[in-house]
């Protein structure tokens, strides 16, 4: 891939990169940094790469959120996406914070699946092509992490 080609995905694929990394971090700065940490692997690739490298700056672009949320241990969504979630807003943000733990103690394939279809709203072939598997897969996947989830969660409240 020559320089002229990647400039122009880079710039078709910056705008989405940047939704995913702010839907993940909560931050237009984290997001920036990821986006531009993804692009410079791209651009690392790009004698490799054929177009379209959709899936693959996708899939970089969720890693890196991941390893970010990781780095920092986050324990609870941040503020903007708590309120983006189906008016829970106005919820106690204990049983946020319960839940949250809870996902972050998943297998990564069961976290990124939960996010990407709770979270992002994602569709079952969507997460399928982003995550480089099958629809069954992920329904599988987020079957087992949605009762999980449901698992610890009422022996984590029964706990307390």
């Amino acid at each position: 891939m020559n320089i002229d080609t990647y400039k122009q995905e880079a710039a078709r694929l910056r705008p989405r990169l940047l939704l995913i990394a702010r839907r993940y971090t909560g931050s237009d700065e984290e997001g920036e940094d990821i986006v531009q940490d993804c692009l410079l692997k791209i651009w690392m690739m790009r004698e490799d790469l054929s177009i379209p490298l959709d899936a693959l700056a996708v899939t970089i672009t969720r890693n890196l959120c991941i390893d970010h949320l990781r780095q920092q241990h986050l324990t609870s969504l941040p503020e903007n996406q708590i309120t983006g979630i189906s008016d829970i807003k106005d919820c106690d943000e204990e049983p946020i914070e319960r839940m949250m733990s809870i996902v972050h103690t998943l297998p990564d394939m069961q976290q990124t699946v939960l996010r990407l279809r709770h979270i992002e709203g994602r569709e079952m072939a969507e997460i399928a092509q982003l995550t480089g598997s099958t629809e069954t897969a992920v329904r599988k996947a987020l079957s087992r992490a949605r009762l999980a989830v449901k698992k610890q969660y009422s022996r984590r409240k029964n706990d307390d």
